[in-house]
């Protein structure tokens, strides 16, 4: 089952609407860099950890 990171579901001053979707280590490889370069966050264990923990199962159909 692919999963899915959506930043919709995240407070943030740039009201950001992309979603990643794919295996478990890729959404959180590419949703770490995506935070680090756009939202400013450190890319970090506790933030894969936090949005390892925040990940969905894709719907079906998508």
């Amino acid at each position: 089952m692919r999963k899915v990171a959506d930043c919709r579901e995240f407070p943030s001053e740039s009201n950001c609407t992309l979603t990643i979707a794919g295996t478990e280590d890729e959404v959180v490889v590419a949703a770490a860099q995506h935070a680090q370069a756009v939202h400013g966050h450190t890319d970090n264990p506790e933030l894969r950890e936090e949005i390892r923990k925040s990940l969905k199962d894709e719907e079906p159909g998508r």
